[in-house]
């Protein structure tokens, strides 16, 4: 249920202990596709309720396609799927959990920042190679901690960019952990030839890391 009344689709891993907390994950361009569904499952076997809003309505782009994956991606509304969708998701994981914290990855990870500023109920946020407009979020709005994981080889989050908003939060006294790899943009994604394992179980460490310090 969205904070509107209206109902929102995705895909929901449940962990085997009860009263677990929660991660909302939210996709990359492409949609509510597989690798991201197996994100989900491998929080809820870390030990986490993880659900992923599908923002774009049933839409799942192919890998090879990046003109229709760029149109979905213009067409989304990105305030409103995160005043709804993904506050809605949190909210429902809410329920059961007692803490709440968001991950999103290349358009999911600009997503998860909105989320720092602009979702109450989170508790942390990581962001994965994905950054909002810099008129649409300032570091001194983010209201939780953020772990940031960009790579050195990326048109889409520039190493300049990241290195701008490190500055920002850490001008702004926030919270802030910021990580580079020697990598492409994408590589957690395993089903893509950019995806890099060793950058990829590394960065999962440190997710698991900063999931435990500030979710318990």
């Amino acid at each position: 249920m969205r904070p509107d009344g209206k109902t929102g689709e995705g895909y929901l891993a449940k962990s085997a202990e009860a009263n677990a907390p929660g991660v909302v994950v939210i996709q990359e361009w492409w949609g509510l596709q597989d690798q991201i569904k197996g994100i989900c499952d491998r929080f809820a076997l870390a030990g986490y309720d993880a659900l992923a809003p599908d923002l774009y309505a049933g839409a799942v782009i192919p890998y090879h396609d990046t003109e229709a994956a760029g149109r979905e991606m213009n067409s989304l509304n990105f305030l409103e799927a995160t005043d709804q969708l993904v506050r809605g998701a949190a909210q429902y994981l809410l329920v059961s959990s007692p803490k709440v914290a968001v991950c999103g990855f290349c358009m999911g990870g600009a997503v998860a920042v909105l989320g720092a500023v602009r979702v109450p109920e989170f508790s942390a946020a990581i962001a994965f190679y994905g950054l909002p407009p810099e008129t649409v979020v300032k570091p001194a709005d983010v209201r939780v901690p953020v772990q940031a994981h960009f790579a050195n080889e990326d048109d889409f989050v520039t190493p300049e960019k990241a290195n701008e908003f490190e500055k920002g939060m850490k001008a702004a006294g926030k919270t802030f952990e910021a990580y580079r790899y020697d990598a492409s943009h994408a590589f957690m994604n395993e089903q893509r030839s950019v995806h890099d394992r060793k950058s990829a179980e590394l960065a999962w460490g440190r997710v698991r890391d900063f999931l435990t310090k500030h979710m318990g």
